[in-house]
């Protein structure tokens, strides 16, 4: 199918009859023999062919099409693109500034361990539609299901601890994703869940959350974050103490959700062992979404620029030698 990108430019042709006329200058008269007069060749010289006017015209008619830029617009082709949809909920309750996790060397709180993993995690997620939801006290939608991994990211290293509460509203942020994959017509409706505690405010229990969840067919992978032992200092010598006994009380109850929604429950001690779980979640399988259609096209404006060049430089020819 012929297009044109900037059609407004056709109103360009009229151009030439716009342009104000030059009159001919007439140099005054000056009468002489006739004999004389009849040798010396009229001052404003034979009037152009019209065959040349015309090339003229065809000329300008080609400059002005191929500045409108036609284009050939091929069949629309449906592109496919194969990926998974990631629902991501962070806890950002009090508990998560506990220093009992390790990263790079250094002894972090368990949110800076989580939000470096989980945002190599989400780069290397490309054509996967994900999103993210931060809870504590309530859950927030932080970003809605997108491609671009790359505003999801930001928005993670923009959270902070504190941002939404103190508490933990897991039944809350479970309810919060399910009603955002009722919206999508095809969804692989995964969440991935990670938390350091037991559920503790929100108007929805986990049981009840996860009930929906079945219901509207979302997979719940839960991720407990949090050591198993920490060494305090004392004013006389240290002791082992364990900073996850919430989330060790919590743990059966996260297998069992989990695993009625054909999902799992992971624990995660320490950075490695996070990195180990989101290669298990890579493994998961991708759903063919629908894509955008896309229309081959082709440049046709090199002919019409083509032949007005051409017709320009034999116009130019012959006046030099006219």
């Amino acid at each position: 199918m012929l297009s044109l990108d900037w059609p407004w430019l056709l109103l360009a042709i009229v151009l030439p009859w716009l342009l104000p006329r030059r009159r001919p200058v007439q140099a005054a008269a000056l009468r002489l023999p006739g004999t004389l007069s009849q040798q010396i060749p009229s001052a404003t010289g034979p009037k152009p062919h019209r065959l040349w006017q015309l090339l003229a015209l065809v000329a300008w008619l080609c400059l002005v099409l191929a500045a409108s830029r036609p284009l050939w617009l091929g069949e629309p082709v449906a592109l496919k693109r194969e990926g998974r949809d990631l629902m991501i909920a962070v806890d950002l309750s009090g508990s998560m500034q506990i220093e009992d996790m390790e990263l790079n060397g250094r002894l972090v709180d368990r949110y800076t361990m989580v939000r470096a993993v989980l945002g190599d995690f989400i780069q290397r997620r490309d054509g996967d539609r994900m999103g993210l939801i931060l809870f504590a006290d309530q859950a927030y939608l932080q970003a809605p299901l997108t491609f671009d991994r790359h505003t999801v990211s930001q928005y993670l290293r923009e959270s902070e601890l504190g941002l939404v509460g103190t508490q933990t509203a897991i039944g809350d942020a479970i309810a919060l994703a399910v009603k955002r994959f009722e919206q999508l017509d095809q969804s692989s409706r995964v969440l991935v869940l990670l938390t350091d505690g037991e559920n503790n405010a929100g108007r929805f229990t986990p049981a009840q959350a996860v009930e929906l969840a079945r219901k509207a067919g979302v997979t719940l992978y839960t991720v407990g974050v949090g050591s198993s032992e920490i060494r305090q200092r004392r004013l006389f010598g240290s002791r082992t103490v364990n900073p996850s006994a919430e989330l060790d009380r919590a743990e059966a109850e996260f297998v069992a959700l989990s695993e009625s929604t054909g999902g799992r429950y992971f624990r995660a001690r320490s950075t490695a062992e996070l990195d180990a779980i989101y290669d298990e979640l890579d493994k998961l399988e991708p759903i063919e979404q629908d894509g955008t259609q896309w229309r081959p096209q082709t440049d046709l404006y090199p002919w019409p620029l083509g032949v007005a060049t051409a017709l320009i430089l034999l116009l130019l020819v012959r006046r030099q030698h006219g």
